[in-house]
């Protein structure tokens, strides 16, 4: 593809760049990208700040101040809607699916947990590993609980939910060996978790979106079947900390450019490991014969930028992407079905990419 153009359309609350499997990319995208550095932090929605305010009653505060024992055990934005919701009369129950088990599996430093989450119905379903957030350093399963049910309905598909090893305790490359053993088992036990085993797609939010990127090129690499589709949420895509989005969003909420080099700083252990294609997947050789991609970003993230230079990457490889930024709403904003409506249409976003390529994969 030869540097095809777009351009960033406004849509109610929220912005939507490139039309399903279409091209993205383009100098004149770039140019206004960068122009951003300058420009003031985005104004969160009002109900992206109802979020917001909750996080901060409930006590939370930078990642970069504190140590990883208080990271970790500091309220979450999932905290901060539940909170919210209480608050709002609504019930907190999470989404109801089918099915829900948890299990072990073998992995390269020991037994990974992950949970398995099907629709109602009768299956075989497609099938989705998602990877939860939290830099390589925090965050669990439970914390993630709502993207996996949301995508299991909207997809009607069976995910399976990966935990993996986390730094400071385990350095590069261990959370990706451990994702990529979870991607390799999940094509292996596909049929017996009743599943399809040629429609097994990968999902990650943030450090998730960048182990989901990254096993999509090493089961390329490898010559093992690639996934169908990838959804790459806010994903981290490169070792930098200088792009106009991390200007822009400098001191954003709950990430910050501070926090990127907080959570960098320990699961990596030189800087030298930054550089490694597996983490900055934008530095790849070739992003050729990859498989097709939804790439959602959110306006008010440092991530932004570099969400939008591999989905532009991408696609002047020759892979098919919908990339879509939201507007007004902050990093963990997916998972906030519940009490954001840019969240439902995100979710509904990511499904459609999955179901497409199902039903490709199927046919």
């Amino acid at each position: 593809m030869n540097n095809p153009l777009f351009g960033r359309t406004r849509l109610a609350a929220f912005a939507v760049v490139c039309a399903a499997l279409a091209a993205c990319g383009g100098s004149n995208n770039e140019d206004e990208e960068a122009q951003r550095a300058n420009e003031p932090m985005p104004v969160p929605t009002a109900q992206m700040k109802a979020v917001l305010d909750e996080l901060a009653a409930l006590g939370a505060k930078p990642i970069d101040t504190l140590t990883v024992a208080q990271a970790r055990s500091q309220p979450t934005p999932a905290d901060a809607v539940k909170s919210l919701m209480t608050k709002q009369g609504k019930s907190t129950a999470p989404e109801a699916v089918g099915s829900v088990e948890d299990r072990l599996i073998p992995g390269p430093g020991g037994l990974i947990p992950v949970r398995i989450y099907k629709p109602e119905g009768v299956g075989p379903f497609p099938l989705a590993l998602y990877i939860h957030g939290g830099g390589f350093v925090i965050a669990t399963i439970d914390t993630y609980d709502s993207s996996a049910r949301a995508l299991t309905n909207a997809a009607g598909a069976i995910i399976v939910s990966t935990h993996y090893r986390l730094a400071p305790e385990f350095k590069f490359p261990a959370s990706h060996d451990d994702t990529y053993a979870a991607y390799k088992w999940t094509l292996t036990n596909a049929a017996s978790l009743g599943g399809l085993v040629k429609q097994v797609a990968v999902v990650g939010e943030s450090a998730g979106g960048n182990m989901a990127a990254a096993i999509a090129l090493r089961a390329r690499d490898d010559r093992i079947q690639t996934p169908v589709h990838q959804v790459l949420i806010y994903p981290v895509t490169n070792y930098a900390f200088d792009s106009p989005s991390q200007q822009q969003n400098r001191n954003a909420s709950p990430l910050s450019t501070p926090a990127l080099a907080w959570f960098y700083e320990r699961y990596l252990s030189t800087p030298a490991d930054g550089n490694n294609p597996q983490f900055s997947v934008l530095r790849a050789a070739s992003l050729t014969n990859l498989p097709p991609a939804t790439v959602i970003t959110d306006d008010i993230d440092p991530l932004r930028s570099e969400g939008l230079a591999y989905a532009a990457r991408l696609a002047n490889s020759g892979v098919p992407v919908d990339y879509a930024n939201y507007v007004g709403v902050t990093h963990e904003f997916f998972g906030m079905g519940a009490v954001l409506v840019e969240a439902k249409a995100a979710v509904a976003r990511a499904a459609s990419g999955l179901k497409a390529s199902f039903a490709r994969a199927g046919s």
